[in-house]
């Protein structure tokens, strides 16, 4: 819940009860730096990037040629003489074998195994748990905890939030009066990560006796025991699983729990691991009247996920993806960074996740710390040595030159960005210079089904491949923002034409996206 929501607000006041009314303006005002060159140079990139990306090969031609020309020119005397001398060194022979047999036997044994997607699942939730525009705002109001003021701020804030009339919210919160109790938020996480697995075995026909790794992430509900033991016990899993839970680590914690099943899967052979991604609404609805603590309440909903990964050959063929690259950046250490996303008591004394106004200008710094990692990973020679001339430039000569950012679209064919708001999709979209399509599946899931932290990226997912846009060798960028704060980057590539798995969370509405959101 506690990740980049996007949403800029400015008050008049710090929130809190009581007083009058005060006037409410939502702004783009704070934005992601502005990556972009003055000039766009796209026609005189194009014939650079296929001369970089192809130099190696301008290179060889000639040599080959070279080569060509003096072996043409050799006789049968002189290929005896070469196989006489081959003779005569019969010990340098050996010595260069064993040396070739011995570095590729180092090779392989060392190598990193390769880590394949199964298949995964969406949790729907059912059609009594839909929260419309009216009904949520009538709700709040019937509740009495908010006054005029916050509940203005709220309108304002759903009004351009992205979100559609058929997001879920938990059973507790369509209760009056609200009912947000541990055993309620219980029945949420059950209810989700549940689901979510249930159609994950059932899709896969994997036996979760099979499953020897679990890895759960959800950010604000932690109870004891905690979520990995409830799957523990209801699936009946084995005695020496080695399971993990993962908390307080914002939106961007699914990314996280991909990686550390990977390296969970580098260690222990032939094996699967199961990673359930989802966020508790039920005890995290702020029920006061501080301003940067009621936008969560406006964009998050119920939402979770369940991955399939394995290490097993065998799975490759039935296998949907390969996992090809995980980075994850961190700014902790930045006090402002660190507070920006910040569950907190308001002055009466009732918690919320309070989002700081430099919310997207630190998530602007994380996301250029993060495709500084990610970039030589994946980019062409071209783009990477642009990119690095720039930075060498900037540090040279002028720290105030704007740094040149990569055209990523070289090196993805799809995008899924974290559906935290609408205002980190738009500023992503212009300075990495996307196109409406490569947005398209984080707005329609953040119409669709909300914020739901850090499942969200997998909606996103299952949306292109319920479009029939995943082809085979795609490849795809998961990217996603979180407190800490945190920006995580995972990169996938497809093995095959990717088909949408039976009871998709898009199964029965994707004929009516994409729509239109009203500005």
């Amino acid at each position: 819940m506690n990740g980049a929501t996007g949403t800029q607000v400015n008050t008049a006041d710090g929130g809190g009860g009581g007083g009058d009314p005060v006037g409410v303006q939502i702004q783009q005002s704070r934005r992601l730096p502005d990556f972009l060159q003055s000039v766009n140079l796209k026609y005189v990139k194009l014939g650079y990037h296929y001369l970089i990306s192809h130099l190696l090969t301008l290179c060889l031609i000639p040599v080959m040629a070279v080569i060509l020309v003096d072996v043409s020119q050799m006789n049968p005397d002189d290929i005896r003489q070469l196989w006489l001398h081959l003779q005569y060194n019969l010990v340098s022979v050996i010595i260069c074998s064993a040396v070739l047999v011995f570095g590729s036997t180092v090779y392989i044994m060392t190598r990193p195994r390769p880590v394949y997607l199964v298949d995964y699942s969406c949790y729907k939730a059912p059609e009594n748990l839909k929260a419309p525009y009216e009904r949520f705002m009538q709700h709040s109001r019937l509740t009495g905890d908010f006054d005029e003021s916050s509940l203005e701020f709220q309108r304002k804030i759903l009004e351009r939030s992205g979100l559609g009339d058929e997001t879920y919210v938990p059973e507790a919160m369509h209760q009056l009066p609200p009912q947000p109790s541990m055993q309620a938020a219980r029945e949420e996480a059950e209810q989700v990560m549940f689901g979510a697995l249930d159609k994950l075995f059932a899709n896969t026909s994997v036996k979760p006796k099979k499953i020897g790794v679990l890895v759960v992430n959800c950010s604000l509900f932690n109870p004891t025991p905690s979520l990995s033991a409830m799957i523990v016990n209801k699936y009946k899993l084995r005695g020496n699983i080695r399971s993990f839970n993962l908390g307080g680590m914002g939106c961007s914690a699914g990314v996280i729990a991909v990686d550390l099943a990977k390296d969970m899967l580098q260690v222990h052979r032939n094996t699967y691991a199961v990673v359930v991604s989802t966020e508790n609404i039920t005890q995290n609805w702020y029920f006061g009247n501080k301003k940067s603590m009621l936008i969560p309440n406006c964009l998050f909903r119920v939402g979770g996920s369940a991955v399939l990964l394995s290490n097993k050959s065998v799975d490759r063929r039935r296998a949907k993806y390969k996992l090809v690259h995980a980075v994850r950046t961190h700014r902790g250490a930045d006090d402002k960074a660190f507070r920006c996303v910040y569950q907190e008591q308001d002055d009466a004394g009732k918690t919320g996740v309070s989002l700081s106004k430099d919310l997207m200008a630190i998530a602007g710094g994380a996301l250029k710390t993060n495709i500084t990692t990610l970039g030589p990973l994946v980019l062409p020679i071209s783009e990477q040595l642009l990119f690095f001339g720039s930075l060498i430039i900037k540090k040279i000569f002028n720290k105030h030159i704007k740094p040149y950012i990569p055209d990523f679209k070289l090196a993805f064919d799809h995008f899924c960005i974290h559906a935290g708001g609408r205002a980190v999709i738009d500023e992503l979209e212009k300075n990495l210079q996307l196109t409406q399509v490569h947005v398209e599946a984080s707005r329609m899931t953040l119409h669709r089904f909300g914020n739901t932290s850090s499942s969200s990226i997998w909606y996103e997912l299952a949306y292109i491949e319920a479009k029939g846009r995943m082809k085979k060798g795609n490849k795809v960028w998961q990217i996603a923002f979180g407190s800490g704060f945190k920006c995580n980057s995972a990169v996938w590539q497809a093995l095959r034409n990717v088909k949408p798995s039976p009871d998709g969370p898009w199964e029965d509405c994707i004929d009516r996206y994409p729509v239109k959101v009203v500005s």
